[in-house]
């Protein structure tokens, strides 16, 4: 049986005081009151894109979370944004990185999210190649952002690979990734932004992007294309990254019940 984990596209906003985060809890009891109160099982850090995470700050993260509770970790920029960059090195500071998760099995996939520009190219197709030959052993699912991704050939390419897809509920702009669901290896995984069309490319400040609340109808969309990414997947991760003022908080557990109530 598939297992399905549900969480937040990160957990420390300052914005989530109040809505979610009780006013006088420390910042470094938040993580552990979001793993223990709020009936979520997995996080996706963010935090790991615009900064190589350090093996300590993992070991900390693990200890605060309970068993059973998954990270999963987006790709440091380096190897996406700025992929010329990345040395040897990096890649294989990268990798010992997240050993304090997988000892501690809390240690679910790595989200390489590539930016718009990052178009379906051979060069391009190649670098995936790379990433797999650089991370041989480690569950990678890839977000793309160009629409020109969509196509039976990539996802034949990413199932050679043992590559996840990353769908995504986002404005359906037309040269976007559509609310599409497959699957290309034994991790499922679908990410949340938002629906937010007038401010998704004209915003002063970017969390205007993500201020958006799904409705249960909207998130009731994605009930039956999750149970059939279930047929497929091992695992699936879940995440709402509709995060201003906690929104992203009420977005997961709105979809977590609809999910157990299909289930029932």
């Amino acid at each position: 049986m598939v297992q399905i984990y549900v969480g937040t596209s990160g957990f420390s906003y300052d914005d989530w005081v109040g809505p979610v985060y009780p006013p006088d809890l420390p910042k470094s009891e938040w993580l552990t009151y979001y793993a223990t109160e709020l009936g979520l099982n997995a996080c996706e850090l963010n935090f790991t894109f615009y900064r190589m995470p350090s093996y300590y700050t993992l070991v900390q993260l693990a200890d605060k979370v309970p068993p059973g509770f998954h990270f999963t970790l987006k790709a440091p920029r380096i190897f996406t944004h700025e992929r010329e960059e990345a040395q040897d090195k990096d890649w294989d500071t990268f990798r010992r990185t997240l050993r304090p998760l997988e000892e501690e099995e809390k240690f679910g996939c790595v989200l390489v999210q590539f930016p718009y520009s990052f178009h379906n190219t051979s060069e391009n197709r190649d670098y995936l190649r790379c990433i797999r030959d650089h991370w041989p052993d480690i569950p990678l699912v890839v977000e793309f952002r160009n629409r020109e991704w969509v196509h039976e050939s990539v996802f034949a390419l990413l199932r050679e690979l043992n590559m996840g897809f990353c769908s995504v509920d986002q404005p359906r702009f037309r040269n976007l990734i559509p609310p599409i669901a497959v699957v290309t290896s034994e991790v499922g995984y679908v990410r949340f932004h938002g629906r937010n069309r007038e401010k998704w490319w004209h915003h002063e400040h970017a969390w205007e992007r993500y201020d958006y609340e799904y409705s249960k109808e909207e998130l009731m969309e994605w009930v039956p294309k999750i149970r059939e990414m279930g047929e497929r997947a091992q695992v699936i991760y879940l995440f709402a990254n509709n995060h201003y003022r906690g929104k992203a908080v009420q977005t997961a557990r709105l979809l977590q019940s609809l999910l157990e109530n299909e289930i029932e």
